[in-house]
C-alpha cells in the first residue's frame, strides 16, 4: 500500500493521525483504493477524490455530538491540506445503521469492523502508523484492488446500494470490472 501514500494528504494524515489522539484510529476507504487506481490510470494521485475518511472506535461517548466535534477538530487540525474529512465513530454506527440502511447492525467491537462493511470488497482497506511500522488492514487482500475489480463485500448485502457505488466507479474509473460470472450449466448436458 506504499502507492496510496504517493497522494501527498494521505501522507500527510498517516502522519498527523497520532496527534489526534482518537482510540483505534485508522485512515480508510476512497482516499486510500482511488490513489491506487488514479496511479494505475496514469493521473495525478488524488484525482477526483471528494473526501478522506478516518475511522476510529470509542465506545465511551457514543453521541453524534462528540462525533461531530471530533470531525471538526480535525478538519481543523489537517485544514492546510485543504480536503474534506469525514471522521467516524465505529463505535456508534448500531445506532444510526437501522435507520439509514432499514436493517439492523450489531454493534462494532473495533474500527476494523467498519472496513469489513464496505459495500465493495475491494476497496476495504485501512492504514494506520503503529510504533513507527504502517499497519494495513485489508480483509479481502489488495489484489482485486490492483486488478480493478468490483466485486460485492461477501458479508453485507446491500445491492442497490453496491450498483451505485459500481456505477460511479466505473463512471470515473472506465477500466474498472465486476468479476467474471460464475459459469452455467449447459441446457443440455451430455448424457
Amino acid at each position: 500500500m506504499q502507492d496510496a501514500l504517493r497522494n501527498p494528504c494521505n501522507q500527510a494524515l498517516l502522519d498527523g493521525l497520532a496527534d489526534l489522539h482518537l482510540p483505534d484510529a485508522w485512515l480508510v476507504g476512497g482516499c486510500l483504493f482511488q490513489t491506487v487506481w488514479n496511479l494505475l490510470d496514469r493521473r495525478p494521485p488524488g484525482t477526483g477524490i471528494r473526501d478522506y475518511d478516518i475511522f476510529y472506535f470509542d465506545p465511551e461517548d457514543l453521541s453524534d455530538r462528540s462525533e461531530q466535534a471530533v470531525n471538526q477538530q480535525a478538519q481543523t487540525f489537517f485544514s492546510s491540506l485543504g480536503v474534506q474529512l469525514d471522521v467516524r465513530n465505529q463505535a456508534r454506527v448500531h445506532t444510526w445503521y437501522p435507520a439509514y440502511f432499514g436493517r439492523p447492525c450489531p454493534p462494532l467491537q473495533n474500527a476494523c469492523e467498519g472496513v469489513d462493511r464496505f459495500l465493495v470488497g475491494s476497496t476495504s482497506v485501512g492504514l494506520r502508523r503503529e510504533a513507527g511500522q504502517i499497519q494495513v488492514y485489508a480483509p479481502y487482500g489488495l489484489d482485486d484492488m490492483y486488478r480493478g475489480i468490483l466485486s460485492p463485500n461477501p458479508r453485507v448485502d446491500h445491492g442497490p446500494l453496491y450498483e451505485h457505488k459500481v456505477r460511479d466507479y466505473q463512471a470515473r474509473w472506465r477500466w474498472l470490472s465486476r468479476p467474471d460470472p460464475e459459469p452455467r450449466a449447459a441446457a443440455f448436458p451430455d448424457s
